[in-house]
Formats: C-alpha cells, sequence, structure tokens
C-alpha cells in the first residue's frame, strides 16, 4: 500500500482507507515440515460431518479455503501434501499460486478421502491462526450523552493532570470516533469478507436492535 496515497473508499458520505488483505510471515518456515509430522498423530480421523460424493472414480470431496493458505498445504518442495496423498491413500488437487477455487480430494476409499479432509482442516486452522487480524466488529458510542461525558472526563483529566508529562488533550480520541470493540477477525479473502457481511445483515434483521447494528468492512466500522 502507498503510505502516502492509501486506496480509500466512499461509504455513506464518507471517506474511509482500505487495508490490504496480508498474510504474516515467519522467520522459521522450516519448521513447517517438522510440524506435519507432530500435527498428523493428534489430528481426529474419520468424521462423518463432511460431504463426500461417490463417483464412479472412487469418493470425491471439496476444501473451500484462501489462497494464502494453500502453500501449507503444499509444503516445502511439495512434500506436505505428498506426505498426504500417501498416509491417506488419496490425490490432493490445489490451485495454483493467487487463484481462488476448491482444495479437491479424490480416492479409491471414503475413509482416506475423510482422513484427508480431517488433516487438511487441521493445517487450515493452525495456520490461519497464526495471521494477523485483519478486520474488527465494533459498536460506535456515538450518542450525545456518552460523547457530553467523554468531553466532561477529558475536561476533569487534563483540569488535575495538564502539568504531568505527556498529558494534554492529544492523548484523548475524537468523541464522534469512540467505539467499542468486541471482536477481532481474520479474513483472507474477499469471499470471507462476503459471508462476515452477510451474516452480520442476518444478526441485524434477526436479533439487534438497528439503532445499534454494526458492520465491518476490511477493518472498517460501519453503524447504521
Amino acid at each position: 500500500m502507498e503510505v502516502l496515497r492509501p486506496q480509500l473508499v466512499k461509504i455513506g458520505g464518507r471517506v474511509y482507507r482500505k487495508n490490504p488483505i496480508q498474510e504474516q510471515t515467519y522467520q522459521h518456515e522450516e519448521e513447517e515440515e517438522d510440524f506435519y509430522q507432530g500435527f498428523v498423530e493428534c489430528a481426529e480421523e474419520p468424521c462423518d460431518a463432511y460431504e463426500v460424493v461417490q463417483t464412479q472414480q472412487g469418493f470425491r470431496c471439496t476444501v473451500k479455503a484462501p489462497s494464502l493458505l494453500y502453500k501449507h498445504i503444499v509444503g516445502k518442495r511439495g512434500d506436505t501434501r505428498k506426505k498426504l496423498e500417501v498416509e491417506t491413500k488419496t490425490s490432493i488437487s490445489i490451485p495454483k499460486p493467487g487463484q481462488e477455487g476448491e482444495i479437491v480430494i479424490t480416492g479409491q476409499h471414503r475413509s482416506g478421502v475423510i482422513s484427508a479432509r480431517t488433516r487438511i482442516d487441521v493445517l487450515l486452522l493452525t495456520f490461519r491462526r497464526k495471521q494477523p487480524f485483519t478486520h474488527f466488529l465494533a459498536f460506535f458510542l456515538n450518542e450525545v450523552e456518552v460523547q457530553e461525558r467523554f468531553l466532561k472526563f477529558q475536561e476533569e483529566v487534563l483540569e488535575k493532570c495538564s502539568m504531568d508529562h505527556g498529558v494534554d488533550s492529544t492523548i484523548f480520541q475524537n468523541p464522534k470516533k469512540l467505539h467499542l470493540t468486541i471482536g477481532m477477525l481474520v479474513l483472507l479473502s474477499e469471499q470471507e469478507i462476503q459471508q462476515t457481511c452477510e451474516m452480520l445483515q442476518q444478526c441485524k434483521e434477526e436479533f439487534i436492535d438497528p439503532s445499534s447494528v454494526v458492520y465491518v468492512y476490511n477493518g472498517i466500522l460501519l453503524s447504521h
């Protein structure tokens, strides 16, 4: 992202900076190979919750995942995928880097396909947890009464502590931007962002008072 010329998004008469989605880099990516050895022993085997389709060639199962995580399934020089295929007697097809799509698992035995799917899910979950947060959910605290009390608090602090080092009006937030963060998210694709927006919209319609509904868009806070 160009620091001095960031991408801007206009929503509801306001202008927001759009933060890029970036994958966290690691200093010790060579440890991923050793990680596979340990996680395989801990991964729970066959789960009936997966949708496995029987075909003329055997069985097939698909996994949706952000393209940023594909490399963790492939592994260095393709070693992780090869081990998964050998140990589960399956074939695993992964979209090329930068391309969105589905990971496709095929095999002659249903148990093998499910086992591969289970292990891939564990890998995806593990490396997703290592990614930095990309979005947050929050409520605007922009009621007039809240802003007035905040300004009163600011006034009292400055009056009593103005002689203390570092205490001045710059340490206080703009009252119009006050908000309460209620959750942090890792959304690694436009599809995941869209799904999250749809879920929030559903929550608005079914559970939340429209006056306090919260939206999230690329780390941006939107209130109805």
